[in-house]
């Protein structure tokens, strides 16, 4: 790429925080991170105006990774209330080049480049070089991506889709009775629904119901501290059945995908709660799936915990394959 491409402007949307870095150079790392709450801004715009303004310096190409489908130039975010043109944004900040894509996908893209020391392997064996990779994220909501092998010398191929909204699994009557009620109050009961930071607090009403005990006004935070305190009981079964649902949408993906080269966890919650998966049902549910038990034990699962958030990579690599 020639040199009046840089610096280069990432970003790594998400329903609650947006996070930007800088890549000045071809080969330099990325620098200046920096992460806004999105309740600080009205738009996305604003978000990108403020981090170009304490750089004091514009940037001809930009690439952000987004928690929402893009399906045409208006993006407007599930989890989140900003709404924009993709088209008038670039307009707006003066971009040569503007690539949006799902945040997911960003993620997936980064997943080759990230140093063991961001990764934490939960079970499974070796991973096989040049399988398809799987993701998942329970985060403000559900993240879902993979990354392909492709032929011909060209770079892996990401996954794009929205798997956070295929229909939850029960696999015993706890979790019959809590998709019964996800159910009941959301029609549609989709993993998100559990799998997410309101996932905790839908998985916390219903357990309550289903116990017969009143619900305290907590949040995902909270119900995963009591949780790992071990000082309420219905939060220790929330995030039980948490990782059991885990498991089994993690491994109906593994078995989607054929990702013997490694499943991985992004997100927030399932770091924030460190061994915990270990203690889980988690890895027993990944690979409950009768005939296939074998070959998903085979499947090493990896949490993400990098520091910087990889997706920023992520961007930065989507703008190489552009």
């Amino acid at each position: 790429m020639t040199a009046n491409t840089y610096p280069r402007l990432l970003g790594d949307i998400g329903g609650t925080n947006a996070r930007f870095a800088w890549k000045a150079a071809p080969q330099a790392p990325l620098s200046d991170a920096v992460t806004y709450p999105c309740a600080q801004f009205s738009t996305l715009e604003q978000a990108m105006q403020s981090y170009l303004a304490e750089r004091g310096q514009a940037a001809p190409w930009c690439a952000i990774g987004i928690a929402n489908p893009i399906v045409g130039d208006i993006v407007k975010m599930t989890n989140h209330h900003w709404s924009f043109s993709i088209s008038d944004v670039r307009r707006a900040l003066a971009f040569d080049r503007f690539v949006v894509l799902n945040d997911f996908t960003a993620l997936a893209l980064s997943l080759p480049a990230l140093a063991s020391a961001d990764l934490r392997q939960v079970g499974g064996g070796q991973a096989v070089a040049g399988a398809p990779l799987g993701l998942i994220g329970p985060g403000t909501g559900l993240g879902v991506s993979g990354l392909l092998p492709a032929q011909n010398g060209r770079g892996a191929i990401p996954v794009n889709g929205e798997g956070g909204h295929v229909t939850l699994a029960p696999t015993d009557a706890l979790e019959e009775s809590v998709v019964k009620l996800l159910q009941r109050r959301f029609g549609h009961a989709s993993a998100e629904r559990a799998l997410s930071g309101p996932g905790l607090q839908n998985l916390y009403a219903a357990v309550c119901e289903i116990d017969g005990v009143p619900a305290k006004a907590i949040d995902a935070r909270d119900i995963t501290t009591h949780a790992l305190s071990g000082d309420d009981p219905q939060c220790v079964t929330v995030v039980d059945v948490f990782f059991r649902l885990l498991g089994t949408t993690a491994g109906n993906l593994a078995l989607s995908l054929g990702t013997r080269g490694g499943m991985y966890i992004g997100g927030g919650i399932v770091p924030r709660l460190g061994d915990r998966i270990d203690r889980s049902a988690f890895r027993q549910r990944f690979e409950e799936k009768g005939r296939f038990q074998g070959y998903l034990s085979q499947i090493p699962v990896f949490v993400v915990h990098a520091g910087t958030s990889p997706a920023l990579l992520g961007a930065a690599q989507a703008l190489e394959d552009s």
